[in-house]
């Protein structure tokens, strides 16, 4: 007999914590400067937290059946709305892969002391392809492997370093250095307010319409992901208690490192120089050539690609097994079935593979992929928050139509609890879904008309995609099971 692997409960928070948190985001929030608060209050209290809550009495509820939030919605709704919410949870982030390995792929340059590197398409892009394949190769090892990989490579290369930045600011403070956020352009009006020729950081941020707010779908993307792993939770050996206490784990984590990290970034780094790919990069720099250790950067490079990579197998074998799970309860063709010997979703992980491959050849075959990148991922975001509103109402309609499920763990205050919780959840997402179709002011992405256009004709079609397999397979079914009791009637009888 098979020796029965489990995973424990610090290891799933850290595989979760992992998938949550990159350090990639810490620049895009200190780019806010104190605003940063509003945005962060906003997504830890209005997003994380409730997502959190109703992942954990969800995940709770269904730990012995499996399947995420596949399984959540089907019992809620229908399996085709189920397979939706899966469907969308796999796909958002399979376009978020190659630019996480583009982001490794810029730490390896710094690390190897040649920055120019990370705009060096042929060298992202390849860097990419080869990193993807790798971790899939890791994640066909079966979960065991993926869980000790992921919660060492999060704990080494993105934690470490996100103490250490935190660490930096701290001694910058306290050795008297000038501290970066006191000094914005008085041009940058979302961030600083302008009064008698001195400019003060806002702590609100300047909004004078939807577009001024449009990368907040983003940010709260920075945020998502805390119900990733609850297709883990049976590998548990006490998933009833196990996987709510590891989802709280996972959302503290998360908060204190992108609240104090991006923070520190803002301390050490002229407004100037904050850059979305290299910030992060830039921050280091700054202050280890300042305290003559300027070497360290190179160090904290290789750990945080290590730790982008960690992330990116913390992804992989999360809603690639969800739709596993779906293909067994023939949402899928049969072929999506097949696994190795370590269980894993071999078929399923190999056409993900293809479409990344796609993708991180962008990096090699366009001078400026970012254009591109940027659309598909707003598209992706939109889509990923339907996800999340799907998730949010299963949670409400279950308290009602399954109100005696056994649940280790309840969203408390009883149903006006979960309505509070739940409910405030899907409005917040609701808010950030409509806030996507706005292109943002802070960037120029041509044509208004056509940005909108583009997002959401792109949000229809994908989302049609997986209600028209849905369907599709559900009348192949109908049909076989048609044909079985025609087969049955027409059998004559001994």
């Amino acid at each position: 007999m098979a020796k029965s692997k489990n995973i424990t409960t610090m290891q799933l928070a850290l595989m979760t914590a992992a998938a949550v948190i990159s350090l990639r985001g810490l620049p895009m929030m200190a780019q806010e400067e104190l605003t940063m608060f509003f945005y962060i209050f906003f997504a830890t209290f209005l997003f994380l937290i409730p997502a959190a809550l109703v992942g954990a009495e969800l995940g709770s509820a269904f730990a012995s059946r499996g399947g995420g939030v596949y399984s959540w919605v089907k019992e809620a709704f229908n399996p085709h709305l189920g397979f939706t919410a899966i469907f969308l949870q796999w796909i958002q982030n399979v376009v978020w892969y190659p630019t996480v390995l583009g982001f490794a792929a810029a730490s390896i340059a710094y690390m190897i002391g040649v920055p120019d590197l990370a705009q060096n398409g042929v060298f992202v892009g390849l860097f990419s392809i080869i990193m993807y394949w790798f971790a899939t190769w890791v994640t066909l090892k079966g979960t065991s492997t993926v869980s000790g990989i992921t919660s060492k490579g999060f704990i080494i290369g993105t934690v470490l370093p996100g103490v250490v930045i935190i660490a930096l600011a701290l001694i910058w403070v306290l050795g008297g250095n000038e501290i970066a956020f006191q000094h914005i352009p008085e041009k940058v009006s979302q961030v600083v307010n302008a009064s008698a020729g001195h400019a003060h950081p806002r702590l609100f941020p300047h909004i004078t319409g939807m577009n001024d707010i449009a990368f907040l779908a983003g940010i709260l993307l920075l945020f998502a992901g805390v119900e990733v792993h609850a297709v883990h939770a049976p590998e548990l050996k006490q998933p009833q208690k196990q996987f709510p206490r590891a989802m709280f784990i996972a959302a503290f984590i998360s908060f204190g490192l992108f609240t104090l990290g991006s923070l520190a970034v803002a301390i050490i780094t002229p407004y100037n120089q904050i850059n979305l790919q290299s910030g992060l990069f830039t921050t280091f720099d700054i202050a280890f050539k300042h305290y003559h250790v300027g070497w360290l950067t190179n160090v904290l490079s290789l750990l945080i690609a290590f730790g982008a990579l960690a992330s990116v197998m913390s992804w992989i074998s999360g809603p690639s097994r969800g739709l596993l799970w779906t293909a067994k309860e023939g949402q899928l063709p049969d072929f999506m079935k097949k696994t190795n010997k370590n269980g894993s979703q071999i078929n399923i992980l190999l056409i993900q593979g293809c479409i990344v491959t796609v993708l991180s050849s962008l990096y090699i075959v366009m001078k400026d992929v970012s254009v591109a990148f940027f659309l598909l991922s707003a598209l992706t975001i939109g889509l990923y928050l339907i996800m999340y509103m799907l998730m949010y109402a299963a949670g409400i309609r279950l308290r009602y139509t399954q109100p005696q499920l056994p649940r280790s763990y309840r969203v408390p205050g009883g149903n006006a609890g979960m309505w509070i919780i739940g409910g405030g959840g899907f409005l917040a997402v609701l808010f950030a879904f409509t806030v996507t179709f706005f292109p943002p002011s802070q960037l120029p992405v041509g044509s208004p008309t056509l940005y909108t256009a583009l997002v959401a004709t792109g949000t229809v079609i994908f989302l049609a995609i997986p209600i028209i397999i849905s369907v599709v397979m559900g009348r192949r079914d109908r049909r076989q099971q048609q044909q079985q009791q025609q087969q049955q009637q027409n059998t004559p009888i001994q």
